[in-house]
Order: C-alpha cells, then sequence, then structure tokens
C-alpha cells in the first residue's frame, strides 16, 4: 500500500530511542522528512545520522524540553523553519510506563504531578504549537503514544493514559472541520531496552531459553511474545496517512490481545 507520505513532514517526540525511534525511522523510509525530540541531543543527533543515512531523507534533530512551552514552541519553529510544513505529529516523549508504580503509602506526589506535566500537558503543548501550521495548510495528523496502564488499577501513572483519551477526542472534535485527524493508540508489551532491564529486575526471564528470551517470548498474551517496535510504526504510519482520514478521536490498542474489551 502507498501510504503518500512523500515529502510530509513528521515531529515524533521522545524520537531518540525505543519506540520513538523506530516511528521516526519508518516514516523515513516511507519518504518523510522528520523532526527527532528529546532532551538529551547527544542521542538525537546520533539516531539522526542512522537514520538519514539508512532512507537518505532530512532528518532534524532538535532537544526539547516538553514540559515547558517555551521549549515546545522553539523547537516547532525549528522544524517549520527547515521544512516550511507540519504535517504530522507523534506524540511520544513520556516515562515508559510512569513514574508512580507503586502503592498510595509509598507514592509521591511530587512525582505524579510531573509524569502528568510530561505525559498529558507535554502532548498538549506540542499539539497546541503545531496547529496553527496544520490549519493553514487544511492537513494534519496528530497521533498520542498512550499505554495499557490506562485500563490497570496496579500503576498509579496509568491516570495519565486515560487522561490523554479524553483530550484526543476533544481535539479531534476541535480540529476535524480542519482536515487535522487526532487519534490514541495503547502499545502493549514492546521489546525495548526499558522493557528488557524491566523484566531482569523482575526475574520474569528466569527459566526462559535464550531462544525464548530472543523471540521475545511472554506467555501472557495470546501471540505469546512482546511486540517488536516497528509494529508499533506500522500502526502510526496508517494513521497519520492522508488513507486515514476517515479515522479520527479513536483509542486503538495494539498489544497482542492482551486486554480485553472496549478502550474508551
Amino acid at each position: 500500500m502507498n501510504l503518500e507520505l512523500k515529502d510530509k513532514v513528521a515531529i515524533v517526540t521522545g524520537g531518540g530511542m525505543g519506540i520513538g525511534k523506530d516511528v521516526a525511522l519508518f516514516l523515513a523510509e516511507e519518504g518523510c522528512d522528520v523532526v527527532i525530540c528529546s532532551r538529551t541531543m547527544s542521542v538525537l543527533e546520533k539516531t539522526a545520522a542512522e537514520i538519514s543515512a539508512a532512507t537518505g531523507r532530512r532528518i532534524l534533530p532538535v532537544a526539547c524540553d516538553t514540559t515547558d512551552m517555551d521549549s515546545v514552541e522553539a523547537m516547532v519553529a525549528a522544524a517549520a523553519k527547515e521544512f516550511g510544513r507540519i504535517d504530522i505529529l507523534v506524540n511520544g516523549a513520556a516515562a515508559p510506563s510512569g513514574v508512580v508504580r507503586n502503592s498510595i503509602e509509598f507514592a509521591n506526589d511530587y512525582e505524579l504531578l510531573g509524569d502528568l506535566d510530561t505525559k498529558v500537558i507535554g502532548y498538549f503543548r506540542c499539539a497546541k504549537a503545531v496547529t496553527p501550521y496544520m490549519k493553514k495548510q487544511g492537513f494534519g495528523r496528530i497521533v498520542n503514544i498512550g499505554g495499557l496502564t490506562g485500563r490497570s488499577s496496579k500503576v498509579m501513572s496509568g491516570m495519565r493514559n486515560l487522561a490523554i483519551v479524553h483530550m484526543t477526542k476533544n481535539l479531534s472534535d476541535q480540529l476535524g472541520p480542519h482536515g487535522i485527524t487526532c487519534n490514541i493508540i495503547h502499545p502493549g508489551v514492546v521489546d525495548t531496552p526499558h522493557i528488557q532491564e524491566l523484566y531482569e529486575r523482575e526475574g520474569k526471564l528466569q527459566n526462559k531459553t535464550p531462544q525464548e528470551v530472543e523471540q521475545g517470548y511472554i506467555d501472557v498474551t495470546p501471540i505469546r511474545r512482546t511486540l517488536a517496535p516497528v509494529e508499533i510504526a506500522y500502526l502510526i504510519g496508517f494513521l497519520v496517512s492522508p488513507k486515514a482520514g476517515a479515522v479520527t478521536g479513536e483509542s486503538i490498542g495494539i498489544d497482542g490481545g492482551l486486554t480485553r474489551g472496549i478502550f474508551i
């Protein structure tokens, strides 16, 4: 399928590593020029060089703190100056799995506020900054990366993902008349360095054969494996394409069948 993404311009927050890196790579392979941003410029520069060498597309690394509106606006302005337009925003800059994961007796309110500021308000800041550019051209795609903890009672930080569901639907209603769609996806257990470290710390890799570890074997999903980051990128690639113009305000799970029911 031709996703019609050639020469589109995408911003991927949290694009230096993990899921964001694979999303940026896939979009570049499909013909996009990509702005990748996070707080660590050294990581961004290395990733930008790798993706540019692999795809021949222009990859612009921009250091950005999404908890600061001035920093976000400066990043978006740099993207517009470099490429002349902004077609796509993929919001993914956040602490994986959330910061506050313990019981309420030990939960820290400042850490929780910081988690919400980074992911919920951070996504809001980025969407706010790109909206004028997308409105002007009559086209835009925003995809928010949420998470399954929005449907779990085990992680206090999961509330951030539920809040983004509401914001996504609100933005889809506001921006739809201007040719801009907004959707949220909820990845399951994705094979990233973070997950490998978490599983090793929790002893979940014990009694696994080397082959099972390499294949990402996980017995709690119907497909019996973790997801590859590029599989998240495939879904995002469709959602940000012109072909997905009728899909907006949706909350979509991509988790190998881990959860049950419909996302609210």
